[in-house]
């Protein structure tokens, strides 16, 4: 089975975990989704990840709950493989009042809206979480 867009694999993962109370999701690894993952923890979205080596390397993600409610309340996909989105500076969009993020992949690497502004980096605009 070819995976067409393992990121949104990914965040519809996330989702779904969310949804049946699981405190913990293993997916397969890519450089792509540790570096997203990664910045999900910096912003205090998600607990912590596991990197797990093996044949197929894996990456476990532990969620983060408050008060019983999973602490992302809406995790989209905003650019698609068929219709890639992208944004330059000036137009990267703020999440709920600024209350979320954006996740941009720059020529810097993956910023949230906030640090890419600040560098003044446009990219494709990858994920918005709230």
């Amino acid at each position: 089975m070819s995976m067409q867009d393992p990121i949104s694999s990914l965040l519809t993962g996330i989702r779904n975990a969310q949804a049946r109370k699981k405190s913990e999701i293993v997916v397969p690894s890519s450089t792509k989704k540790i570096a997203l993952l990664e910045l999900l923890v910096r912003e205090g979205y998600i607990d912590s990840i596991t990197l797990e080596e093996g044949k197929k390397p894996l990456v476990s993600i532990l969620l983060k709950y408050h008060e019983g409610k999973p602490v992302i309340r809406e995790i989209k996909r905003l650019s698609k493989p068929g219709l890639r989105e992208y944004v330059g500076k000036k137009d990267i969009p703020e999440i709920n009042g600024g209350l979320g993020i954006a996740v941009v992949s720059t020529s810097k690497g993956l910023k949230t809206d906030k640090e890419a502004r600040e560098a003044g980096l446009g990219g494709e605009l990858l994920c918005s979480v709230f």
